[in-house]
């Protein structure tokens, strides 16, 4: 099994979010490691709140430099609120780290560590078994993850992940079913789906056990006690019209996907090798909020991919626009050995041109999702609670339907669904209250 070795610097929160990692990192397969010396993954929980947690994750940051200096195959990963405040910086101040993700990125902490870097031999190698197999830690006891497939048969670009983990292989649909069962009597209420291309399941089952990802979507749904089914990633070539209808006829199916777009030319995303142009994206988003008008659409998007000259990143912002997406992953291009971009394109987008394409990204993403979530201000939204606010612990946190934050005041127990007024919003979060519930007509 592959090691890794995590610190934490801070608070109490932070050090629940790591919580949150090692079983993560626990049910992708690897172990902890006794130190970081033997590990292939060193992980950084950093702290930006008090001056001496800073410090003291520097000095820890400069033995992970020399570790890598002498074992290059090892992954540097960089997060929590540090790596937020740094995140357009951290790239170019420690080019040693691999990877920096924010405290609301944990959750895709394994799927970032596959897109991003992972190309040793044995890391993320499941050898044929999935998540329901190998021992797993939940940092809250009603929410859990499901593989429900590894490996990809994508062909794109820029990614090394097909050479590392082979062939797409489907996980039997009745195991991922009973998982999901022995997880609900245990008291989960929301699951979800892990695939690196969740919605190409099942098209490598034999043909008697085969069943769609809109079907697998269904069943999953309807097991008894689950009130909330998530998934991640999908491949915009494949989100199908009966998927969309899942997401429109099942209340338990959440309202919010993530599509990762990566671009908005079309001649760049056919370099990229994504298999569809900017107007099929434009039309599967038009085809999505036909059928589930409210529906949380997120992406991922990558800048200064080799070639990308300015009216192709033109075209990037002006797709932010006209999606109008509730929030975006974006990320620095930069190449990745194995890849047919790393190996065989030139990385011809200067530094600083990335850098201010980035800043100029981030800020028209932040405009369309500050414009997306306050619609929500004024409603009263059912909100998964998950615990203490990270910034206040007088307060209550949880998410929609959409994905979405809820900062809220009220007594709630973790793992209810209540109803939320909404107050204000930023651009990734929403503030509330606890909506009072209406007793029944006659109640005394």
């Amino acid at each position: 099994m592959p090691l890794y070795h995590l610190t934490t610097f801070g608070c109490q929160m932070n050090a629940h979010d790591s919580e949150r990692m090692r079983g993560l990192l626990s049910g992708l397969g690897y172990d902890e490691a006794p130190g970081r010396a033997v590990a292939d993954l060193i992980v950084f929980n950093t702290c930006t709140i008090r001056g001496s947690a800073d410090e003291r994750f520097m000095g820890n940051l400069g033995e992970a430099r020399r570790i890598k200096r002498e074992r290059p195959d090892v992954v540097v990963a960089v997060g929590g609120c540090w790596a937020q405040s740094q995140k357009e910086d951290v790239f170019r101040d420690f080019p040693f780290v691999d990877i920096a993700f924010g405290p609301g990125e944990v959750n895709r902490l394994g799927e970032l560590l596959a897109r991003e870097r992972i190309h040793t031999v044995g890391a993320f190698t499941f050898d044929g078994r999935f998540s329901g197999d190998l021992p797993s830690l939940r940092e809250r006891p009603h929410q859990a993850w499901v593989q429900i497939s590894v490996g990809c048969n994508c062909v794109c670009s820029y990614c090394i992940v097909p050479s590392v983990r082979g062939r797409e292989s489907s996980r039997p649909w009745r195991a991922v079913v009973d998982e999901v069962g022995a997880q609900a009597a245990d008291g989960v209420v929301e699951v979800t789906l892990l695939g690196q291309n969740v919605n190409s399941y099942g098209r490598d089952l034999p043909a008697g056990d085969r069943r769609t990802f809109a079907e697998l979507l269904t069943a999953v749904a309807e097991v008894p006690g689950i009130e909330r089914v998530r998934y991640t990633s999908p491949h915009p070539k494949d989100i199908r019209d009966d998927v969309i209808a899942v997401h429109r006829d099942m209340p338990e199916v959440c309202r919010h996907i993530h599509l990762p777009a990566q671009s908005g030319s079309t001649r760049v995303l056919k370099a990229m090798r994504r298999t569809y142009d900017r107007q099929r994206y434009l039309d599967l988003v038009g085809r999505i909020r036909a059928a589930v008008p409210d529906i949380a659409l997120t992406t991922d998007l990558i800048v200064g991919f080799p070639g990308e000259g300015d009216a192709d990143f033109a075209d990037t912002v002006s797709l932010v626009r006209e999606v109008g997406f509730d929030g975006a992953y974006t990320f620095v291009y930069s190449p990745r050995p194995g890849t047919e971009a790393g190996e065989h394109m030139d990385d011809d987008v200067p530094a600083d041109v990335k850098s201010e394409r980035i800043s100029v990204l981030i800020d028209a993403v932040q405009a369309t999702a500050r414009e997306r979530l306050a619609r929500h201000v004024g409603t009263v939204q059912d909100v998964l609670v998950e615990g203490p606010s990270r910034t206040n612990p007088l307060r209550l946190t949880g998410r929609t339907t959409h994905n979405v934050t809820v900062n809220f005041t009220g007594d709630a127990l973790g793992g209810a669904i209540v109803p939320v007024l909404i107050m204000a919003s930023t651009s990734t979060t929403l503030a509330g209250s606890l909506a009072r519930v209406p007793e029944p007509a006659g109640t005394t």
